[in-house]
Formats: structure tokens, sequence, C-alpha cells
């Protein structure tokens, strides 16, 4: 039987995962439902991707009997509270990415899904790309030896330490974070929105070394000690509105697993490691002096 999906948000991203889940079998994924907060924009979303069903409110498809599991594509700062929704009505949750805005909304979600009963995952994309699989496989194996220093200059830092450079706005420009891990090991990030990075990660060991190319979030290709390995993506059925999405085609493979598997987080992306990387993000926010409004909320 199919995994019956409903689409929480008619946004691009939403788009952008319906397109994927076209690229896997019909007789494992379908779109059954879209709710938008308007009625028209789920309207317009369900004749384009053909979606049977159409709300002009989240609580209306929170109660839809027909629905295995809920897609959030909304802006993170209401994750917290409409992730809360479809869970409190019984739903399982795929949550865009992040989570929440800070630790402790992640972990009112953890507590709601547990309370509940319920399946949780945050959408971190990156980590169910072949390429990903492969990475941690290697490392695993030693194919490059002990991990030593991985270096990362693009779009998305997650650090302990860190330094950051504010534009004339007043907005954060540039930020470089230094992770630093037991046994000697580190990892830099650098983020910019303001200079052109080359968005590539590179992992170096005692043996050799891993190098993921523009753009390492949604991987295709890596290089181990010079030698080329690709994984090329499925060609959607539609224009897509960001970088190599119908890889959210493996993070939705992975979902439809666990539920099969009657397991209520996944162990690729689990709750525990959202919670930490949740903890790391408040950190490094606090270190440059960043706070938002839910902090004080809490």
């Amino acid at each position: 039987m199919a995994t019956r999906w409903g689409i929480c948000s008619a946004g691009k991203i939403s788009h952008d995962f319906v397109v994927a889940l076209k690229t896997l079998s019909t007789e494992d994924h379908q779109v059954t439902a879209v709710a938008a907060r308007e009625l028209r924009q789920a309207q317009e979303f369900a004749d384009k991707h053909g979606i049977p069903k159409v709300y002009g409110s989240y609580e209306e498809l929170s109660i839809d009997p027909e629905i295995d599991v809920v897609y959030v594509g909304t802006i993170h700062p209401h994750h917290l509270r409409v992730g809360q929704l479809f869970m409190n009505a019984g739903k399982n949750v795929l949550i865009e990415k992040p989570l929440a805005m800070n630790a402790k909304e992640v972990k009112e979600l953890v507590a709601t899904a547990k309370k509940n009963k319920v399946f949780l995952m945050e959408a971190l994309w990156t980590r169910f790309f072949p390429v990903s699989v492969e990475v941690r496989e290697l490392l695993s194996h030693g194919d490059v030896g002990e991990f030593v220093l991985m270096v990362y200059r693009g779009e998305r830092p997650e650090s302990i330490q860190a330094t950051g450079y504010k534009l004339d706005t007043g907005v954060d420009g540039h930020m470089v974070i230094v992770l630093k891990f037991s046994h000697n090991r580190m990892a830099v990030c650098t983020c910019s929105i303001s200079m052109m990075l080359t968005n590539d990660a590179v992992i170096v060991g005692t043996k050799g070394m891993i190098k993921i190319p523009d753009h390492m979030w949604c991987p295709v290709t890596l290089e181990v000690n010079s030698k080329v390995i690709r994984h090329p993506l499925p060609e959607p059925c539609m224009p897509l509105n960001f970088t190599h999405s119908t890889g959210l085609r493996y993070e939705a493979a992975d979902v439809r697993q666990c539920l099969l598997s009657g397991l209520k987080e996944s162990s690729v992306m689990s709750l525990s490691e959202s919670s930490l990387l949740a903890e790391i993000m408040d950190e490094a926010r606090r270190q440059v002096g960043v706070t938002y409004s839910q902090d004080s909320n809490h």
C-alpha cells in the first residue's frame, strides 16, 4: 500500500518535494491532499500537481483520516505550532529544516511526538543522498584513515566557536565557525551571503582525502583519493525552484521505510541529533550575538 502524503503549505519547497515524490513509484508514494492558509493557493497547487483533495487551512488537513504522514513546508518560525497541530491530531510528520527556531522548541516538538506516539523527523535531506551514505561508509571502513579535518565553504554553517561580520544593513554577511572534536579533530565552516564561495567540502584523513564539490549539501559527485564517483539524480517532470531538489526523494523514501517498520524516528536523522544540532546552533548564535524573538519566549 502506498504511503499517503499530505502537503502543508503551497510554497516553493513544497512544490519541489512533490516533484521529487513523482520520481518514486506511485505504488509507494501518493500525494493525497494539500493545505494552505488560503484555499486559492492550495487549489492552484493541487491543479498543478494533480492532487485530489484541497484544504484552505492546516486544521482541516490535520483531521483528514486518509493521510499517513504530513510534509511541513512552512517557514521555520511556524514549525513548532504547525508541527504540534498535526502531531496532536495523531499525524506523523516530516518537518523541513531547521526543525525549529532553537533547542527548546525542538525539545517541545520531540515531547509532542512522544506524547502522541507519532513519527517525527527533521528533513535534513543532505544525509539521505547516496553520496552522503557513501561518505559515511568510506569513513567507517577507514578508506581514508582516521578523520582529521573537514573544511566546508558555502551556505549552512554549524559551530561552537564563531566569528561574524555584519553588513551595513545589520544583517550577518559572513561567518567562520570552528567545531572541535576529541582527538584533535576539527571542522571549519565558512558561510557568506555577500561572497561567492565554492560550496564544497573536503574531508581529510590520515591516509587520504574525500572531496565533495559544489553543491555539497545536495551532492551528486564525490572524489576519493582522486577517484571520481557519480550518483546522478532522476530528471524532474517539471521545473524546480532549488538545485538538485529531486534529491528530496531520498528522505521521503526513508520516511516510508520507517513507517512500514513502525518506527517513530529515523536512524539516519534521529531526534537526538536534531536536538544536538539545535543546541550547537544556539551556541553559535550566542557567540556572535544573534537572538530570535522565540528565545525570549522561553
